[in-house]
């Protein structure tokens, strides 16, 4: 028994001895590295301080030179032109990747075609505009959600291009203006002869809609004045048509609020369609800072002096592996 105790005791104190030394070699080893990197340093700091300067100085000069800004249109397509509008954008994302600078110059309208550089769209995702007003989205949403997650279902492709706006962003390596870039671009998309059509047709509609209503508030308004003059002990007209519940002068007054309220709706609706690709908001011009761009005058001597370490510690490696080969 006494045996087995001290034998346990041995073990132990050989473990903590074996743990011991193992950390001192782990700090030996840290102290000897540290040692080395700081003796490579002194014995290369010209070199690294030159790779440091030139690399300052040619990143100071490309961050100049090389620009890149972001530019956003958030805009809302009318007349269900959504998937139309996501087509174009394809078309000129395929066109900056096959460098097709003629198409973007004399099809699109682009200036400064060489300077555009990528370009993309996504919904803006509002669920409250998409059911508003809309009982069918609304039901066609509540269906969906039985079946799946409703995160997902409002992220959805066949859900999201529905929503009224969407976000146009595009990189270029100058500073746009409206004259180069945003007009020949907005024009480029409404430039459609069906959606124009559709156009014209819907705000006919619209139009003759109004002339209709105020023909009929203006009936109101005269039945209301004649009613007025009557129970104020006017003459009497034989045309009179009176109504002696209060109820059915109510639902009058109730009819032309809503022709108000109508009426209100297709002026901003008017407004608003008067292109097939509505531009709500441009933002230009927003500077395109990240790792690289803008940074090189940081990066470049960081990236510099890692090559050359790297081709020292190679050349050490070489050297070592040829002694090795010739012993």
């Amino acid at each position: 028994m006494s045996e087995t105790s001290q034998s346990n005791k041995d073990n132990q104190e050989i473990d903590l001895s074996v743990i011991s030394k193992g950390i001192g070699k782990f700090f030996e080893r840290i102290s000897s590295k540290i040692f080395r990197g700081v003796f490579f340093i002194r014995k290369n700091i010209i070199w690294i301080g030159a790779l440091v300067l030139i690399g300052g100085g040619a990143g100071a000069y490309l961050d100049k030179k090389t620009k890149s800004f972001d530019n956003q249109i958030i805009v809302c397509p009318n007349f269900s032109s959504t998937d139309y509008l996501y087509a174009k954008i394809n078309l000129i994302n395929s066109k900056i990747e096959d460098n097709d600078t003629v198409f973007l110059r004399d099809v699109v309208g682009i200036k400064d075609a060489k300077k555009f550089k990528k370009i993309e769209i996504q919904p803006i995702p509002d669920i409250y505009k998409f059911i508003e007003d809309k009982d069918k989205n609304f039901d066609l949403l509540k269906l969906m959600a039985e079946d799946g997650d409703i995160k997902k279902i409002v992220t959805d492709n066949l859900t999201s291009k529905n929503y009224p706006f969407h976000l146009i962003t595009f990189k270029t390596t100058k500073a746009v203006t409206d004259d180069r870039v945003i007009k020949p671009l907005l024009n480029y998309f409404n430039n459609t002869d069906y959606y124009v059509q559709i156009q014209k047709e819907y705000l006919n509609n619209i139009k003759i809609k109004m002339t209709e209503n105020d023909s009929i508030i203006s009936q109101i308004n005269g039945f209301l004045n004649a009613f007025k003059n009557t129970t104020n002990g006017s003459q009497k007209s034989d045309k009179l048509v009176y109504y002696n519940e209060n109820s059915q002068l109510n639902d009058v007054i109730k009819t032309k609020d809503e022709l108000i309220k109508e009426q209100g709706s297709h002026r901003i609706e008017l407004v608003n369609l008067d292109r097939v690709v509505k531009d709500n908001s441009i933002t230009v011009n927003i500077k395109d800072e990240d790792l690289v761009n803008g940074n090189l005058k940081f990066t470049l001597p960081l990236l510099l002096v890692f090559c050359f370490i790297l081709i020292r510690n190679f050349n050490s490696y070489y050297k070592r592996q040829v002694v090795k080969m010739n012993n």
